[in-house]
């Protein structure tokens, strides 16, 4: 189970959500957050990775701004999020995210998993960080899309996402030609299990595949 770690010392103070694979680790996978925070969702997703056999953590991300922050999935929960994420700077986020790799050195090399808003910052720690990662329904991946990736890359969009077009997602496939790039027939936000638009079927075709890359690119 995900337990609660101090992260950094600040200020402000960041804590982060972490679970253990025990002995014989395969990786570490830090997760990235979706606007809502740290909540029960992500910290369940750190537990998936490790009962998988991943050492996993999230850092709350908000933190930077307000200390635990866990948001609704409704309009008052995604306005207040996008008012948070924006205060914050990517290069800060970036330091949070090689902070918690860091943490992970025990368990081998590292990746990181992002959703929506963090779907952004995985796609560019792998340019700016240099580490594996895999990108869920990033929304701002085209403002990085001509930046060069400097490790490999998985992508997961919704055909149907009403956030982000089809001509967005060609940018990145364009412009990440070795990246595994997959599209599924759902909308935004599918993996969570807890807002309307999840789509059981897209969400583990998506870990599966998610799982093996990690197994490729940390074993």
């Amino acid at each position: 189970m995900a337990t609660r770690i101090l992260l950094s010392k600040g200020p402000p103070e960041v804590h982060a959500w972490r679970a253990d694979a025990g002995h014989g680790a395969r990786g570490g996978v830090v997760v990235v957050q979706e606007i809502f925070g740290v909540n029960d969702h992500i910290r369940r997703v750190v537990d998936g990775f490790a009962a998988d056999g991943f050492t996993a953590i999230a850092p709350a991300m908000f933190d930077l701004v307000e200390a635990d922050v866990e948001l609704d999935y409704d309009a008052q929960g995604i306005a207040r999020g996008r008012e948070l994420a924006s205060a914050i700077r990517h290069e800060d986020a970036l330091d949070l995210i090689s902070a918690a790799a860091a943490t992970l050195g025990d368990a081998g090399k590292v990746a990181v998993v992002g959703y929506c808003w963090g779907g952004t910052l995985a796609y560019l720690s792998a340019i700016r960080l240099g580490l594996p990662a895999v990108s869920y329904y990033g929304g701002g991946n085209t403002q990085y899309a001509d930046e060069p990736a400097r490790a490999p890359l998985m992508f997961h969009y919704g055909e149907r996402d009403a956030h982000i077009s089809a001509a967005d997602r060609d940018r990145v496939r364009q412009a990440n030609p070795d990246a595994e790039f997959h599209v599924y027939p759902a909308g935004h936000g599918f993996n969570c299990d807890v807002r309307d638009s999840h789509d059981p079927v897209a969400a583990a075709l998506a870990r599966k595949r998610t799982l093996a890359f990690l197994d490729r690119q940390l074993r």
